[in-house]
């Protein structure tokens, strides 16, 4: 089996979400245990972090990542989904898991996964704790895929659980509330184990204080105690004090993650180091410091408010559920442009009428779908925009509907792409 026929396997035997949907994902945790039973639980010979939330968890799981990194710890990182390598799910140091340990891993593990007929999500799951175990990461960052209660990387006993935030998004699966969306985002929290919550809110405040003391879990909300001042951009960075109530614990930082929302998700982190420092983990404030300057490069983070050109400035963003969307047109807003083109695709298990209506009506749109069975066609989503006044033309690919967005673009101009994970995917 060559890296190429390994991956055309796991993407075309094996359910997987980001092609599929709902019908990819399993709701018990019994084929990750036994897969990680038969493998040794590879899981139980490193230290973990777990970060859930709606949005903003991947990036707090790689700013997390690279801080550890830094201070000297060797450090895992498993997330989902890839932009373009399948590889980018798993690293160590920042380094993607090596193609022949796919390869060895699927090839031993056949017969194992024909036999539990796992989901993709799964297998990848347990080929992370596997490669961390081979590894020997002294800590890895566990980002969860969706949910958290039923998800496939909640079979750890992690020092730290982080939940970033709640909001409607997985409807189908999570549930229609945020009350329910929380209850499933709580399961990770675990017995006398901290965790930390950036955001407050008052549907789901009671389901964290609850989980938390059912299971003896410091708990910590991070809005409480933390805030961000003397904020500003600074070159291609975001500049910022961070500071717990009226201490200065970090002044003068700067972040390359220099979309807006990132306050929020370096508010998160900061608690979380104050957690993990109690725990006896070693880390400087130079290795802070360090380590989210650098954040993209250390880690091979990409997709946040991610500039691609200048004149006309063409930017890209993941934000892909109501809340995800609202923060990008916020950045946008902050932006100075003449016109704004969206190039904007969509999946159909979103809240698309929503997302929708939030969306400016003086924007020029060109509307295309994303190369997969969830992705919304783009004629479909043009329809839908229409009868809330948005105006554009139809693409058949992101890319031409890109290339469309430049040919009618001036230097002055702001070009957006994005709506889906996969639509930034194809661009960058």
């Amino acid at each position: 089996m060559t890296y190429s026929e390994t991956l055309d396997y796991l993407y075309s035997k094996l359910p997987m979400f980001t092609r599929v949907g709902a019908v990819a994902f399993k709701k018990d945790l019994h084929n990750t245990v036994a897969m990680c039973q038969a493998l040794g639980n590879p899981q139980q010979k490193f230290k973990t972090i777990h970060v859930g939330g709606t949005n903003g968890k991947g990036s707090t799981s790689h700013m997390l990542a690279a801080i550890l990194q830094k201070a000297g710890y060797k450090t895992g990182l498993y997330t989902s989904p890839h932009l373009k390598d399948f590889r980018e799910r798993i690293r160590v140091n920042g380094k993607m898991v090596s193609k022949p340990f796919v390869t060895h891993f699927v090839r031993e593990q056949r017969a194992l996964i024909e036999s539990l007929e796992p989901s993709f999500f799964e297998v990848t799951v347990a080929m992370a704790f596997s490669y961390f175990e081979q590894q020997k990461v002294d800590v890895a960052i566990i980002e969860v895929g969706l949910g958290g209660r039923l998800d496939s990387t909640n079979i750890i006993h992690p020092d730290l659980s982080v939940i970033t935030n709640i909001s409607l998004d997985h409807t189908n699966m999570l549930g229609h509330t945020l009350k329910e969306i929380a209850f499933e985002k709580a399961g990770i929290i675990k017995k006398d184990t901290p965790v930390v919550i950036g955001e407050r809110h008052p549907e789901t405040d009671p389901v964290f204080f609850t989980k938390a003391t059912e299971t003896n879990s410091p708990l910590f909300f991070a809005q409480d105690h933390w805030h961000a001042a003397n904020i500003g951009q600074k070159g291609n960075y975001l500049s910022l004090s961070i500071y717990k109530n009226k201490e200065l614990f970090f002044e003068k930082l700067t972040l390359d993650l220099t979309g807006s929302y990132q306050l929020k998700n370096v508010l998160t982190v900061a608690a979380a180091i104050e957690q993990l420092k109690k725990l006896n983990y070693l880390i400087s404030d130079e290795a802070v410091y360090h380590a989210l300057k650098n954040v993209k490069k250390i880690t091979g983070l990409q997709g946040r408010w991610q500039i691609l050109q200048k004149a006309p400035l063409i930017i890209c963003d993941t934000g892909h559920n109501l809340a995800g969307i609202a923060e990008v047109l916020k950045n946008i807003q902050n932006t100075p442009h003449k016109q704004l083109h969206m190039v904007i695709g969509m999946v159909k298990d979103k809240d698309i009428s929503g997302v929708l209506a939030l969306l400016p009506k003086d924007a020029r749109y060109y509307f295309s779908q994303p190369a997969l069975e969830r992705a919304m066609p783009a004629a479909e989503l043009a329809a839908q925009a229409k009868m809330l006044g948005l105006k554009g033309k139809v693409f058949d690919q992101v890319k031409e509907a890109l290339n469309a967005a430049k040919a009618a673009a001036v230097a002055e101009d702001l070009i957006f792409i994005g709506g889906s994970t996969f639509v930034v995917a194809e661009v960058i």
